[in-house]
């Protein structure tokens, strides 16, 4: 069987697409009252905050894991302040977190009907995100930028400036061991393949103050990516680079267990993933545990996990342990993974942009 002719793939104008969420719409400003929660998830946000205080004191991680729908529900400027005044100290998302994060800075819009374009065969066959967040990670590769930085740099410098295919082409040749040459193979052989010229790309970004990517990269604060390999639409892009995006991944991979192992009496918001966060946490805290043994140091401990979804939790106290099987709550897959990573863990029910604006009220008094 033939593999899928990617290069035949026809994109659209991003302004073409009926996008479903304008910034301006959705957007929280932090000043505003915070949405209602239930008298249970208020204690829950006092908790958290107590949590985030005590940890910040001791210098141990605050690390916010999030999917797209926290940004998707207006969160970019809440998180910004939380960034600023240091009580997160590393972010972590999917892939799709970082299409719409660009997507709305690029074009203050996002989002689209799937059904619909997936029938029509247009569902995420957008050039300009497709072409752009390549760009930034084929750029970020040669420098051993991660995705996330790659990304975040890309919108907050409005593009980025490759270098001359000969430099490229010098450096795999003279240097094949080096670390970046496989980075240097891939952008080289994507400036030949879509005509992509050496110099600067300008990309303009007038919504960057939408951009929870942005934020991080000026604050310094590290935010990483992590994608899975045709779970996003710029899967749907003759430019789809299995590879760039995959180095970018490891890189921020790496990053993030570096996070985990500053987690002692820490804190772990997971707010809106179901998937990666829960697998990305363990498989990281797995591989800092094989180190910490080697070296003679006890697991990673006293750390506090706060698990965020608007999902019925069966009424289960997750501080008491891995609920029975005759209980619902045991087939809350993200819960149980969490509940077996040390520390203390609650399931906090509740809207994900309500309960960070919640968190950020308390935090600020």
């Amino acid at each position: 069987m033939q593999p899928f002719p990617h290069h035949r793939l026809r994109v659209f104008p991003l302004s073409e697409r009926r996008s479903l969420t304008r910034v301006e719409d959705i957007l929280i400003h932090p000043d505003s009252p915070p949405a209602p929660l239930s008298d249970t998830a208020t204690a829950q946000v006092a908790c958290a905050a107590a949590a985030i205080r005590s940890a910040r004191e001791r210098g141990a991680s605050v690390i916010l894991i999030y999917g797209a729908h926290l940004l998707r529900n207006g969160a970019a400027l809440i998180l910004d302040r939380l960034m600023s005044n240091s009580w997160v100290t590393h972010l972590a998302t999917n892939g799709a977190g970082s299409i719409h994060d660009w997507e709305y800075a690029w074009l203050g819009r996002s989002t689209e009907k799937v059904e619909d374009n997936v029938e029509s065969g247009t569902f995420g066959t957008w050039d300009e995100t497709g072409r752009n967040l390549h760009l930034a990670l084929l750029a970020g590769g040669i420098e051993g930028r991660g995705y996330g930085m790659s990304v975040g740099r890309f919108i907050v410098e409005d593009g980025c400036t490759l270098p001359p295919p000969e430099g490229l082409a010098t450096m795999v040749s003279h240097f094949p061991a080096d670390p970046l040459a496989p980075a240097a193979v891939e952008l080289l052989a994507a400036m030949h393949r879509h005509g992509l010229g050496a110099g600067r790309h300008e990309v303009v970004h007038r919504w960057k103050h939408a951009s929870i990517f942005a934020t991080a990269y000026r604050h310094g604060v590290p935010l990483t990516v992590h994608p899975g390999v045709g779970y996003d639409i710029v899967s749907c892009h003759p430019m789809f680079n299995g590879a760039a995006i995959g180095r970018a991944a490891e890189i921020d991979f790496k990053q993030f267990a570096g996070a985990v192992d500053q987690l002692d009496h820490g804190v772990v918001l997971n707010i809106g993933s179901a998937i990666m966060g829960p697998q990305v946490f363990e498989k990281s805290l797995s591989c800092v545990h094989n180190l910490r043994h080697q070296d003679g140091r006890p697991n990673v401990s006293g750390h506090s996990i706060y698990v965020v979804d608007l999902q019925d939790g069966g009424g289960w106290d997750w501080t008491r342990g891995e609920p029975p099987k005759s209980n619902a709550a045991y087939y809350l897959r993200f819960c149980k993974s969490y509940s077996r990573m040390g520390g203390t863990m609650q399931y906090v029910q509740a809207d994900n942009a309500a309960f960070v604006h919640a968190l950020w009220k308390s935090l600020s008094v």
